[in-house]
């Protein structure tokens, strides 16, 4: 029962025509045109190898097998990656039941999470095999690790990296099982994430130039920023608010309450992963997001798990009225459609490249797209995959050329003014076009362009079509990328 809720739950929120908002979408976009990163963007640097090499390697894998459109396997991503978070703690809860009800507290207690669990990026299969290791220590918690945990452990965490190369982010749950003073387990654990990251690594061929890009570009993400508020969302300052608070204040009272034998906070690595990944969100919402919100779950659903046993047998009818009842419930809490979080897509207009309305307004052969927006990115890539233009901005802004990202910076710097905006349109050619999101009754404010309203807020700019006494077209002689 708890299975099937974990995967009708996806299902749903898929047939109400939910799309994610970012990476998913490029993913599935690069899977269906099989070219390169430098032939999709204006690349600053070598970009040798993303660090989802393994993800984008299975989508694309799927595509050609299955010849699916983009949006097939954006819905694949979101089930198959929400159904991996959602059961990877079963096979080691004795009662599975219990993590039914960590994840609707934790959904009730913090909306934000099922965002995160349909998200369909591969991070998601990062934080399944956190939490597999985690319930994994503590159906072993009494024992030293065998070489078969840690070959077990080495496994997933290969997998992980393959899939989804943050790597180093992997020595926070070992520092966390360090300050727990689990130091037999904390140094199995070390020794799986060596082992680990580098199987995943060999996997893609490129060993080195993985590990290394992963690092550099995550420096670049976070170092190349004067202030966080020009950061992209996920990598500003968040936290859980008072939910890490609540939560494990409440667990101290159901101890105590219920005299529950548990291994006290301050010598439990969950515990403290969950506090590091609380207090390291207020610097940067992913260490709370990917790893102190699962350990959290985790912590709930292994003190939950133990309350359950107490309270009643495991062939009760009782227990299977109360799983039947928390699946329920979790379903109608994740699947409801507040402020229109599933269907907000619906409505989401997109450029294509072969509407007629749009001609002359699109990027014509070898042209560049101009945009101070990640989500235009996003979403023109996914419905125009084979197109011939590229990006300037991509999926990560500091990847673009230096002088272009010095110019992105004062765009963000201050909020879109037009006067910003100058360096790029003195460097665009006319098969280049620059695109703003706008009032749709007055032209950006920029001058040197003709404008065009096209839909979603969009306008479109690109050098006039006026001849100079020659015959040849304004603005030939412009810089080029």
């Amino acid at each position: 029962m708890t299975v099937v809720a974990l995967l009708v739950i996806p299902a749903r929120i898929i047939a109400y025509g939910y799309l994610p908002a970012d990476d998913a979408l490029r993913h599935a976009a690069k899977a269906v045109s099989g070219r390169p990163w430098s032939e999709i963007l204006v690349l600053g640097q070598p970009y040798t190898v993303d660090h989802n090499f393994g993800w984008d390697a299975l989508l694309r894998g799927v595509y050609l097998l299955t010849q699916c459109e983009a949006e097939r396997l954006v819905d694949l991503s979101v089930l198959i990656l929400f159904a991996l978070v959602g059961c990877a703690a079963l096979p080691w809860l004795k009662r599975p039941e219990a993590w039914l009800a960590a994840l609707l507290l934790v959904s009730v207690g913090w909306p934000p999470l099922a965002n995160i669990l349909t998200l369909g990026r591969p991070l998601l299969l990062s934080i399944a095999v956190l939490v597999a290791v985690l319930c994994l220590w503590q159906a072993n918690e009494t024992r030293p690790p065998s070489r078969g945990i840690i070959a077990g452990m080495t496994a997933l965490i290969a997998v992980a990296v393959f899939v989804h190369g943050v790597w180093y982010l992997w020595a926070v749950p070992v520092a966390a099982f360090f300050l727990a003073r689990q130091y037999r387990w904390g140094q199995a654990l070390a020794v799986s994430w060596a082992g680990g990251t580098i199987l995943g690594a060999a996997l893609t061929g490129h060993p080195v130039d993985y590990l290394t890009e992963a690092v550099a570009t995550a420096v670049r993400a976070t170092q190349m920023h004067l202030t966080q508020r020009t950061l992209v969302p996920e990598l500003q300052p968040a936290s859980s608010g008072l939910l890490f608070l609540l939560v494990t204040g409440g667990l101290l009272v159901l101890r105590r309450l219920e005299r529950l034998e548990a291994r006290p906070f301050t010598a439990n690595p969950v515990f403290w992963l969950a506090a590091l990944g609380w207090t390291l969100g207020f610097a940067n919402r992913r260490f709370w997001e990917d790893w102190g919100l699962p350990a959290l779950m985790v912590l709930l659903a292994s003190d939950v798990a133990t309350w359950l046993r107490l309270k009643m047998a495991a062939d009760s009818p009782r227990r299977l009225a109360l799983t039947a009842s928390l699946a329920v419930a979790l379903f109608f809490v994740l699947t409801s459609d507040i402020e229109s979080r599933w269907t907000r897509s619906l409505s989401r207009q997109f450029l294509v490249q072969n509407d007629p309305e749009l001609a002359g307004w699109l990027p014509e052969h070898g042209g560049i797209f101009y945009a101070a927006d990640p989500g235009f990115f996003y979403d023109t890539f996914f419905k125009n995959p084979h197109a011939d233009w590229r990006y300037l901005l991509g999926f990560e802004m500091t990847l673009m050329p230096k002088d272009d990202f010095t110019t992105l910076y004062r765009i963000l710097w201050n909020y879109g003014a037009g006067a910003a905006y100058k360096p790029w349109v003195e460097k665009m050619r006319p098969q280049d076009r620059l695109f703003i999101r706008a009032d749709p009754g007055s032209a950006p404010p920029i001058p040197g362009l003709e404008w065009h309203y096209t839909l979603g807020g969009m306008w479109s700019g690109r050098l006039p079509r006026t001849s100079t006494p020659s015959g040849d077209p304004a603005g030939v002689g412009g810089n080029r990328h």
